[in-house]
């Protein structure tokens, strides 16, 4: 089994609305220094398969297909061998 994590982000000629109004936001807010705020998606599952090629040919073909919009943005992935989905631990952070 793998896990995935896709970052899904908007080619980088393409207009970011939600980043300009983070970004006017920063400035309201005193963040003076902050620049070309751009927005992205972060996605997280699991591929059930022992053939790491299999995997990277499904989460190309899911990103492709459903997370992104191959007109307006990019992807990129990373994919991990793990045990399964229970074994990851995550700790929180105040």
């Amino acid at each position: 089994m793998f896990k995935a994590t896709v970052i899904v982000k908007r080619r980088p000629k393409i207009l970011d609305p939600q980043g300009k109004a983070v970004e006017q936001g920063a400035k309201l807010l005193g963040f003076n220094n902050v620049k070309q705020t751009r927005i992205g998606k972060y996605i997280e599952f699991f591929v059930e398969t022992d053939d790491l090629k299999a995997a990277e040919k499904e989460v190309k073909e899911y990103s492709e297909k459903l997370l992104s919009n191959p007109i307006m943005e990019d992807f990129e992935f990373t994919l991990v061998e793990v045990n399964s989905p229970k074994t990851e631990v995550k700790i929180a952070r105040d």
